[in-house]
């Protein structure tokens, strides 16, 4: 194993990256690679085989990347499947080519359909059956997307509490002109909303009543599916999904490596719970900040950060460690410098006597490999 891209396997996380609206990243480049070219193509054909039963038609998801196409929202089943063929085949191109047993992780997570990927890889349910309930429910994602926005709420000092935001979200889908509510929380000053036609704008003339005046709401362009939203509901997507999830083989045993749930922001996977996690991941919000937290309080020293070109994981631990690195680093008295705070990080006893998200000062110290980069860099002669 290359000693580069971690110490200890055991002491590192596997971070599955979900939807975007963009898609590719540098699988073209993997995909072009002798080294790595026939797991890449193997991947990409067998998930365009299961895609095209969902869609009726032909799907060549090998043709798209080759020919750097984003399929979009409105191909959001080939989409699903694009991103599951890579991440899939990425650790198919670390394990088997370079050695790197990472079954042996601390633990994987992801983020939205990377919750999916990363319970299969502990061997919850096979892929090629977890995938089919995302593609089973895509076609009407799109269509519940056709109104849809997403804000993201954001403070640069003050915490936003995630119950006056709920307690608003309510209030303006009580008016009747849409539904809107919470899709993640990204850490205790950032929310991503998701609202049918004026509700987000809605939510901004209003947010003040009960937020701070400091908290500030950006409308983002794009068009989302409106999943882990209260907006599935109207066409019943999280019944579906647990009718689908039913006849699946397995979900009855815990997954190796254990896997941190975005649905509880906990390890909640035991040796039955996985259908009644993944039927709540349907329609409630992706809690990314509970599972940073839990990360950094468990040891982990390697984030892995699996799919193309992820995005929203390791940009929010980014923008903590520089916040955690601009606080600790000023000259106020509580203010002890990253040296002599990184050292009580490191020593459980006295790290149980400082304040209780004293772990989150471990952010800085914890390295993170975006493993389409360290693949392409590294490539086996």
């Amino acid at each position: 194993m290359e000693s580069s891209i971690t110490a200890d396997i055991t002491a590192t996380a596997l971070a599955f990256r979900g939807y975007n609206v963009t898609n590719l990243g540098r699988s073209a480049e993997l995909l072009a690679c002798d080294a790595y070219h026939d797991v890449v193509v193997e991947e990409l054909h067998r998930f365009s085989k299961i895609c095209a039963e969902f869609v009726g038609k032909p799907v060549d998801l090998a043709g798209l990347v080759d020919s750097a196409i984003e399929p979009g929202l409105d191909h959001y089943a080939e989409s699903i499947s694009l991103i599951v063929a890579m991440e899939v085949a990425q650790i198919r191109l670390l394990d088997e080519l370079h050695g790197v047993e990472t079954s042996r992780a601390q633990l994987a997570f992801g983020y939205s359909l990377g919750e999916l990927v990363a319970i299969s890889f502990g061997g919850v349910v096979p892929m090629d059956e977890m995938i089919r309930v995302p593609l089973g429910l895509a076609a009407d994602s799109v269509e519940l997307a056709k109104n849809i926005r997403m804000g993201i709420l954001f403070s640069r000092g003050p915490t936003i509490n995630e119950t006056d935001v709920e307690r608003l979200c309510l209030q303006i889908t009580g008016e009747g002109k849409g539904t809107l509510g919470i899709s993640a929380e990204l850490s205790p000053n950032t929310y991503l909303l998701i609202g049918q036609e004026e509700t987000i704008h809605r939510f901004k003339e209003v947010m003040h009543d009960l937020l701070p005046k400091r908290a500030h709401l950006r409308v983002n362009s794009n068009r989302w599916p409106p999943l882990h939203t209260p907006i599935v509901r109207q066409k019943n997507l999280p019944d579906r999904a647990s009718v689908m999830m039913e006849t699946m083989t397995g979900g009855l045993t815990p997954p190796n490596p254990p896997v941190l749930s975005l649905v509880t922001g906990k390890m909640s996977y035991g040796d039955h719970s996985a259908r009644d996690i993944l039927r709540r991941w349907v329609d409630h919000p992706q809690r990314l900040w509970d599972a940073i937290d839990e990360t950094l309080a468990i040891g982990v020293q390697t984030v892995i950060h699996v799919g193309p070109e992820p995005k929203v994981i390791p940009s929010t631990f980014r923008r903590l460690s520089e916040n955690i690195q601009e606080q600790t680093t000023g000259s106020s008295l509580g203010s002890l410098g990253m040296r002599a705070v990184s050292g009580l990080a490191r020593r459980p006893w006295l790290a149980a006597l400082l304040p209780s998200d004293a772990t989150l000062l471990r952010a800085p110290h914890v390295r993170h490999v975006i493993l389409e980069d360290w693949l392409l860099e590294n490539v086996p002669s």
